[in-house]
Formats: structure tokens, sequence, C-alpha cells
């Protein structure tokens, strides 16, 4: 029939087709991190090793320069019925196939057919992305076995179209709960109505102006986004607490404090004594740092110019760390968690090929 393959895909669409199979839905990462560990042991170039269903492979040749490459193993749960990978033409569709097995397939790739690379290169496979901080595998390397995670720069193959996304943005977490008063609903003017209280709250979110930092041509805009509205008591009482919580990206060019100071001073004028504000969670962004000659190297291997990673990545907990980081893969990060999530073999081999030719041509010389 037309369209219809005869058989399995070969190459690396087949190769992110066989990932896409496996399931690995954050906190059930084990037979994905076991799949990619057997594949590095076939590169006898490498040293690996496994720490939980983290799995780190390196090279060893005294290069001058390390440069880290690295992918999250975890995916989101599957919608839609996006469970199980599907080829149409030259495209993968399935849960992961672009956020991120289509980029797993690539290092894995590149991995296996760069034995003698120009810089020391550490690929790094960890677990626990795509949930809370506190799982996240890159944390609990940190934590565990930093030298596994050293390296002199850092890029991630997430999503980004082909293109490098720069540095990254810093996200929080805020719930805002505001007071009222009880009363029956029949006399609600013997309470006060925490839910009206609400609208106000959500008009003013909901007509935040972005900011826009421009960082080395890249320009980052920030957002602010109610995600959750909560309240209520029984159908004849005026509910005298509701919450809200808001999820704000901020620029790189703020901290964590100056980007909760900036978004409760929006909300000030809607808040009143007795009503608490929690910042629940939040994580720093990155700036492009793509003066350094590594990251400066993979922008040119690309021949496009760079854009600003409007969402947040790991590429934060690198520059945490003092390790400047990009991120570059193939796939649209708009179809990320989406039920229609795809990634086309042209976009796997233009990524794997770039990535190749500069652990290939790489001036190590460079400090």
């Amino acid at each position: 029939m037309d369209g219809v393959p005869d058989g399995p895909p070969d190459g690396l669409l087949g190769m992110a087709t066989a990932l896409v199979a496996i399931p690995s839905v954050s906190h059930h990462e084990g037979p994905m991190a076991d799949a990619v560990e057997a594949a590095l042991a076939l590169c006898p170039w490498l040293t690996i090793d496994r720490v939980g269903d983290n799995v780190v492979a390196r090279t060893d040749l005294d290069r001058r320069q390390r440069l880290l490459l690295g992918g999250h193993l975890d995916t989101v749960p599957p919608v839609g019925g996006n469970e199980e990978p599907r080829i149409e033409g030259r495209t993968l569709y399935g849960v992961g196939a672009a956020d991120m097995k289509g980029g797993l397939a690539v290092l894995l790739q590149v991995a296996g057919t760069v034995p003698q690379p120009e810089v020391d290169v550490t690929w790094c496979f960890y677990v626990g992305e795509e949930v809370a901080q506190e799982f996240n595998g890159l944390r609990h390397l940190w934590k565990d076995r930093p030298d596994l995670l050293d390296a002199d720069a850092a890029i991630l193959c997430e999503p980004t179209g082909g293109v490098v996304e720069a540095g990254c943005q810093g996200t929080m977490r805020v719930r805002v709960t505001l007071a009222g008063s009880r009363a029956h609903t029949a006399r609600p003017h013997t309470g006060r109505n925490a839910i009206h209280r609400l609208a106000p709250l959500l008009t003013a979110v909901a007509g935040y102006e972005s900011r826009r930092a421009v960082l080395d041509g890249c320009e980052y805009v920030e957002q602010l986004q109610v995600v959750a509205v909560d309240g209520g008591v029984a159908g004849n009482v005026v509910p005298d607490t509701s919450s809200v919580l808001i999820n704000h990206r901020f620029a790189p060019d703020r901290t964590i404090a100056q980007a909760e100071a900036s978004i409760r001073a929006n909300l000030a004028p809607h808040l009143e004594p007795g009503d608490v504000w929690e910042l629940i969670e939040a994580a720093p962004g990155a700036p492009p740092a793509l003066d350094h000659p590594l990251l400066a190297e993979l922008v040119g291997a690309t021949g496009s110019a760079p854009v600003a990673k409007q969402g947040w990545t790991d590429v934060s907990s690198f520059w945490e760390h003092g390790i400047p980081a990009a991120n570059f893969g193939p796939g649209d990060p708009l179809l990320a968690h989406t039920p229609g999530e795809f990634v086309r073999a042209g976009e796997l081999d233009q990524v794997a090929s770039v990535l190749g030719a500069m652990l290939r041509s790489v001036d190590d010389s460079a400090s």
C-alpha cells in the first residue's frame, strides 16, 4: 500500500521508533535506562556509570576540554492513544517522539559513531525531568556523583527544531490565598465571599503585559498564568477562603527573588492583611552564554541564528554549577506533551549531522 513501509524503519528513525516503543513515564524509566545502557555498552571507548536509572558514559582521551551532551529518559503520560509509535512516511508519532526520544536517538547514534571526538565527551541520560525537581536525576547526580557531570560546557538535546535555543527562562509557582468571612448564602451580606475576591486578581493576571529582555541578541518574553483555582465550602455557604496557583516564567537577567518581588508588586493592589502568599517552587533561569567557545562552535555548525529558550530546561541546573549550556535537538518544542507529538526523520538526521561534525572538528585549543 502506498505510504506504508514494508518493515520497520531503519537508521535514526528506526532507533527513535524503538525508543518510543519503550514506556518511560516519569518514575518508570528503568527499562529505558536498560536499553540506553545496553546501546552504550557496544562502544568500547566509553566508560559507563549507572546511578539508579541515570546512565552516564564518558570518553577519556585526555583532551583539553570536555563537552557534556545529555537528555532526559522520561516522558509525560500518554494521551489520546499515542502510547504506541506510529510511522507515517518519514514521520514518527508517539508520546515522547519530540520530547525527547528523538533527541535520545541522536545522542546514542553520535556516541556510537564518533569514537575519537576532538574534545572529551560525557553522554548523560537522566530521569525525572518532567516532574517535580526533587525527582530530577541531575539533582541526584550533582549531590551523589558530581564528578560525572564535570564539563566545560553542556548541550541538552531538548526539542528546538534544529536551532540553538540559548539559556532558558526561570520558573516559579506561587499560591495566593485570599481571606473572606463565612456566612449563609441567604444572608451573604453578613460575610464576605473569598471567591468573589478572586475576580480582580484574575483580571490583573489576565491583563499582565509581558516584560521582554534581550540578552546577547536573544529576546526572552516573560509570562504570568493562573494554572489552578480552589475554593468553596458547601452549596449554601459563602466561602471564607479561596486560592489561586500562579506560574511565572521570568527572564534570566532576574533572580528568583527579583522575579517574585515583581509579580507581588503587580498583584499587591488586590491583596489585604490576612491573605497568604506562598512561593511553592522556583528554579532560576540561565543566560545565553553563547560566548563560550564550544557553544559558539555549535551555533556556527548549525548555520542559523540562535533564539531564546522561552521555557525552563535543565540548562539552568548546569548554569547553577558554573557550566554554560544550550538547548539543541530535533522536534518542534510546541508539540511537546501534545497528543499529536511527532518528529521527522530529516530533523533527526540534521541534528545528528551537526553534532557529529562539531565533535569531529571542534577547536580543542580554545580555553
